[in-house]
């Protein structure tokens, strides 16, 4: 008998269990490598502190880095929302990122929402694509667990075939990123032809 996957329930998502701390958070390990695309000029290690983003701690005590597994995911993360979100990107936009590859010295021990490990946590799905609010509350609540985990694994919202990583700044002395040809470079021109195509996004 196949099992059916859990539906979200309706309504908000909820909050970390008070019990959450004395749980084994489900891990998976990896060293990357991870893609980025930055603006311009800017570090490609930055960890952001502005409780802006899904992962960030709404407390700004603690960095957080977004990565995502290939540079589809690093394309469609940035560029699949806000004025992009009609499938439509400017070359001029795409110059204002640059493409980072990032490593790391050692594995990084990850909180993996990709799976049942949300079952296991009491969370589900709408923790990866809803309300920031909430997501923020669980970032801070996995990043002060005892376990001391490096960050997060994740869906990307647009794209769930690909996994994105909120990297938390604990981990940044074991990090190293590696500055690659842009996606508006023309060394990377079949790379571009080939993102916008999966996604449907027209260039203009």
């Amino acid at each position: 008998m196949s099992r059916v996957p859990r539906k979200p329930a309706p309504g908000p998502h909820p909050l970390p269990p008070s019990d959450l701390p004395s749980r084994e958070l489900p891990i998976v390990t990896a060293a990357g490598p991870w893609f980025r695309l930055h603006r311009a000029g800017r570090d490609p290690l930055h960890f952001g502190r502005s409780a802006t983003f899904r992962f960030d701690d709404p407390q700004g005590r603690f960095g957080v880095l977004y990565v995502g597994e290939d540079p589809y995911c690093a394309f469609i993360e940035t560029f699949g929302r806000g004025p992009n979100a009609a499938g439509v990107v400017t070359l001029a936009a795409l110059a204002e990122r640059e493409l980072a590859r990032v490593d790391a010295s050692r594995p990084l021990r990850l909180v993996d929402l990709t799976g049942p490990g949300l079952a296991r946590l009491g969370a589900d799905g709408r923790l990866c694509s809803g309300d920031y609010a909430i997501a923020q509350v669980w970032a801070r609540a996995l990043w002060a667990h005892p376990s001391q985990p490096d960050g997060i694994r994740y869906r990307s919202r647009h794209d769930p075939s690909r996994a994105c990583a909120a990297i938390f700044d604990r981990a940044a002395p074991c990090l190293h990123a590696t500055c690659l040809p842009g996606l508006a470079d023309p060394a990377n021109r079949a790379l571009l032809a080939a993102i916008l195509d999966a996604y449907g996004f027209g260039l203009i």
